[in-house]
């Protein structure tokens, strides 16, 4: 790259801090440290021409788990940390709420729905069966029971009459939250470079020298936000899991509002704008899901264009107005990754599909951990 004196002298000297991604748990981390230490020099690499992962191509639901996920959970980790999961999830959406505000993020709290399909009688009697025991590990935090049983009223085909619903869940604009969390960041005077993508690190004695494609420099301190493109920068318990989403062209007289979950939270979709916005599919293909190659697949697609015909709006002709995909981090388990990788690198990853909920507290222990 060619750069001249002044563009090396301005944003690629003297460097305190440098954070990679800038997405929820980047920018998180730069204001934190912004208010721990208000004179640093701070600087943001992003790989995209907007933050390239989720948190900008995430569906925007401000959730922490249905019945069948935390009933899932419970069988591959202990009641505690299932608890201290929820609890961070809840403690990561508020901390959101009050950084932004619920106007800049367009929250709503419609309250979330868990749909079961109708062959899925062994799943839905499991979540009955449990219902009682989950919302008294979850009471401590939310001082009442947070899952209950509605019927499905939204003319949804396919499923049972009943459904889960939980009165905590909420929606937000994704846009919206990363305007805000971006605005934020240059109030405090924080670099942020796009379209510069990190190669490679390696330490000296005091500094952490940066490899990127198109120019070296050095910086204090390292933080890794990468989450599902962790892998490429060699941490190596954290897994690209790609998510495909669409939404559908604005509907007429739109009756359906919240957030809805299907198969183990495996599919998902909302209103928005007058419009449906459903995801997922991965569980057809985990291995092919696998990248970080931000593409479509006509088998997802297929499926989830089925789903919206068939159970969410089956007395409707709809169009597909947009198609994209996102990448997660996920791993062996839920916790997310929060540590100190060499003596001035650290790093804040694996959140499992849970970025609006924990990344502004990822973020914050991130920045918290640094010297």
């Amino acid at each position: 790259m060619n750069l001249s004196y002044w563009e090396i002298k301005s944003w690629l000297s003297n460097i305190d801090y440098t954070i990679v991604g800038s997405g929820i748990v980047g920018l998180s981390c730069a204001l934190q440290l912004r208010e721990r230490f208000p004179k640093a020099k701070i600087v943001v690499l992003e790989k995209g021409i907007l933050p390239q992962g989720a948190s900008t191509k995430n569906a925007g639901f401000a959730c922490f788990g249905s019945m069948s996920e935390i009933l899932d959970d419970l069988n591959s980790h202990s009641e505690e940390e299932v608890f201290d999961l929820m609890k961070r999830r809840w403690d990561g959406l508020q901390l959101l709420r009050k950084t932004l505000g619920d106007k800049a993020l367009d929250f709503y709290q419609y309250g979330g729905y868990e749909l079961f399909q109708q062959q899925d009688t062994a799943l839905y009697e499991a979540c009955l069966e449990k219902r009682d025991a989950i919302n008294t590990l979850l009471k401590p935090i939310f001082k009442e029971d947070v899952f209950t049983v509605v019927p499905n009223n939204f003319q949804f085909e396919t499923v049972m009459d009943a459904c889960g619903f939980n009165k905590f869940e909420g929606q937000i604009d994704t846009g919206k939250m990363m305007e805000a969390l971006l605005y934020k960041a240059y109030k405090a005077n924080i670099k942020i470079l796009n379209n510069v993508i990190v190669k490679s690190f390696s330490e000296d004695l005091n500094s952490v020298k940066i490899k990127t494609d198109g120019f070296e420099f050095s910086t204090s301190k390292l933080c890794i936000a990468t989450n599902g493109f962790a892998s490429q920068l060699k941490i190596s318990e954290v897994k690209p899991a790609r998510a495909q989403v669409l939404i559908t062209k604005p509907i007429k007289n739109l009756h359906i509002k919240g957030t809805y979950h299907l198969e183990q939270g495996y599919y998902y979709f909302r209103n928005i704008d007058n419009r449906i916005l459903l995801g997922g599919g991965r569980n057809l293909d985990f291995k092919t899901e696998e990248t970080t190659v931000l593409e479509q697949t006509a088998l997802i697609q297929n499926k989830l264009e089925a789903l919206l015909k068939d159970t969410i709006l089956p007395k409707l002709n709809v169009e597909i107005d947009y198609r994209w995909s996102g990448v997660m981090g996920v791993g062996s388990q839920k916790k997310p990754i929060v540590k100190q990788l060499f003596n001035n690198v650290y790093c804040g990853v694996r959140l499992g599909g849970m970025g609006v909920a924990i990344g502004s507290l990822v973020g914050k222990d991130l920045a918290n951990l640094v010297e």
